[in-house]
């Protein structure tokens, strides 16, 4: 071994023996090996990972039940994107015009705890919408919650101006927002949806009602187009019926009116309005009087109209034929009352006679002959004790006495004593000069072959045929003549009733109604029209035969083209031309 090799391995030995001569008694090498070292690192440094990752999920769970424990927050309903751009369906009348469609919009909102600085949020919102509570946006944007709505339903314009302030913590949701375009036309038939584009009155909440709202609830609507609703009212007709009922109310000076045109052989509601009514594109304002659906949610004492439907039972009875008469001379005094007629002949009339005059006296002879079960049996037959069944919400339930007594089935013959609906008079009205068939009202479209199906026999066709006489003859010779349109062979029944106010009778007040039916040797269409408390009418009277008569004729001097009425002329008809 050469020197410098022996000079090496004393360095090595002495190296690794250096500070270990107290524990190496034995003589080995006492020493700790990279290996070994590295391994103990490697184990170190695991731990320490295990324990970062245990604190790290100790606080979320800790955090976790921290939320699961603490009390909601409070904040405004909002629901996902999906839902607020869910469609309703478009609504049309029977030739296709739209009703009701859903058109774009956006809402605006605010994370309050976004909101640098809530004064100034507040006036700068308010140079864009100057009706907004400022107050109630104040404490909106300094409240604890993270989402507010401010304002629902913006214009393009709005957001535009909006956007242009720049506000931070402010956004909008798009939406969608329900449009009218004929406004106030069909209000009280379409109905209304609220702000979350809910059906809550008319056609709207019925089809709402069909599962529609049940869909949106469970959240399984979408913004997908829906195949539009049809109903069966003829714009053009309605547009027609409402300016007569509106016109009708305005020159008589009356606090509401109304009309209805239905199809005598279907049931279908071609027109119907109330007035005053409201425009669905802003509810809110015809809240105090537009609301009310006089036509089909509001009852009355029909008066006279009544006395067709008495007459009707009388003559189907079998115990009065039309060619019987009845002595009107002298007035009935039963229960402390007195029944006169209001233009008394004062002697023996026909049932025609009755019918024509509109005799009181008469008419509850005639219903004493039936006999009180059988009135009350009649007047249910004819549906108008109970409840409508048709597919608008807003129906209400008729009134009659809890007891029917003799007094009681005298009044009702002429029309006092049970409050029913229009709608439900022109209904049954109908089914006197359809064939003898009730048939409940529909606003959507219904075949001849479904109403069919439907139908009831009420009366048979010999009634029937006595009814239309009646009615044109008092159309003609009787209190009726105003609603006469040369061409069109209208018949009908005119209704003047006393209303009742705090709780009597007032001679200062009257209901009228006029109850018509077109062309009445083969009958179309029925047309009701009333015209609560006129102050007027034409020649200066304030009866029926004076004002709601002539509305009667005024619709379907304007409206019978659009129906498929063709006039007729001349004694036989052949005529189809005149010269005015």
């Amino acid at each position: 071994m050469s020197f410098l090799s022996r000079i090496m391995d004393v360095k090595s030995k002495a190296h690794f023996n250096a500070g270990g001569n107290n524990n190496n008694r034995t003589g080995g090498p006492a020493f700790e090996g990279t290996r070994k070292r590295t391994g103990s690192q490697a184990r170190s440094r695991v731990a320490v990972i295990i324990c970062c990752f245990g604190v790290a999920y100790a606080a979320i769970g800790g955090r976790l039940v921290q939320y699961g424990m603490a009390s909601s927050e409070t904040t405004s309903s909002i629901g996902p994107a999906d839902h607020l751009m869910a469609s309703r369906p478009d609504i049309v009348d029977r030739n296709g015009e739209i009703l009701a469609t859903d058109i774009r919009t956006v809402s605006l909102y605010a994370e309050p705890h976004k909101i640098v600085d809530a004064d100034e949020a507040v006036e700068m919102l308010a140079t864009v919408l100057p009706d907004l509570d400022r107050r109630g946006i104040y404490r909106k944007l300094t409240s604890k919650s993270r989402f507010q709505w401010l304002k629902r339903q913006l214009t393009p314009k709005q957001q535009s101006r909006i956007l242009a302030l720049g506000i931070p913590g402010v956004g909008f949701r798009p939406e969608k927002r329900r449009f009218y375009p004929g406004g106030a036309t069909a209000s009280h038939i379409v109905g209304h949806v609220n702000i979350d584009n809910r059906g809550i009155a008319g056609m709207e909440r019925y089809i709402d009602s069909q599962g529609l709202a049940d869909l949106a609830a469970i959240g399984m609507t979408s913004d997908a187009k829906l195949e539009p609703v049809r109903l069966s009212i003829d714009l053009r007709v309605q547009a027609i019926v409402r300016d007569v009922v509106k016109e009708g109310m305005e020159k008589y000076k009356a606090i509401a009116a109304g009309a209805v045109v239905l199809d005598v052989n279907t049931g279908e509601v071609l027109a119907m309005a109330s007035y005053p009514d409201y425009d669905p594109n802003n509810p809110a304002e015809g809240a105090k009087d537009g609301w009310m659906n006089r036509m089909s949610n509001g009852t009355f004492e029909m008066g006279s109209t009544f006395k067709s439907f008495t007459t009707a039972m009388a003559l189907d009875s079998g115990k009065v034929k039309i060619t019987d008469s009845f002595d009107a001379r002298a007035p009935i005094r039963i229960g402390g009352f007195t029944i006169k007629d209001f233009h008394g002949k004062h002697r023996v009339l026909s049932v025609p006679e009755i019918f024509q005059y509109s005799s009181n006296i008469g008419t509850a002879k005639m219903a004493d002959v039936v006999g009180i079960e059988a009135h009350k049996e009649f007047l249910t037959r004819l549906g108008l004790l109970t409840r409508m069944e048709t597919e608008l919400p807003e129906v209400k339930t008729p009134s009659q006495p809890r007891e029917w007594k003799k007094i009681n089935s005298i009044t009702i013959s002429f029309g006092h004593g049970v409050s029913t609906t229009p709608l439900q008079t022109a209904v049954a009205g109908a089914a006197l000069i359809n064939g003898g068939r009730l048939i409940n009202p529909t606003f959507l479209p219904r075949t001849r072959e479904e109403a069919d199906e439907i139908a009831k026999a009420v009366i048979s066709q010999k009634t029937v045929d006595s009814m239309r006489y009646l009615f044109k003859l008092n159309a003609n010779d009787g209190s009726g003549r105003r609603s006469l349109v040369p061409g069109f062979n209208v018949g009908g029944k005119t209704g003047t009733a006393n209303k009742v106010v705090n709780g009597r009778y007032s001679n200062t007040q009257n209901f009228n109604a006029f109850l018509s039916g077109f062309p009445i040797d083969d009958p179309k269409y029925v047309v009701l029209t009333f015209i609560d408390a006129p102050q007027t009418g034409e020649g200066g009277g304030r009866t029926a035969g004076l004002n709601a008569a002539p509305m009667v004729g005024e619709i379907i001097r304007r409206s019978a083209a659009l129906l498929g009425v063709k006039p007729k002329f001349g004694e036989d008809g052949s005529a189809l031309l005149v010269s005015y």
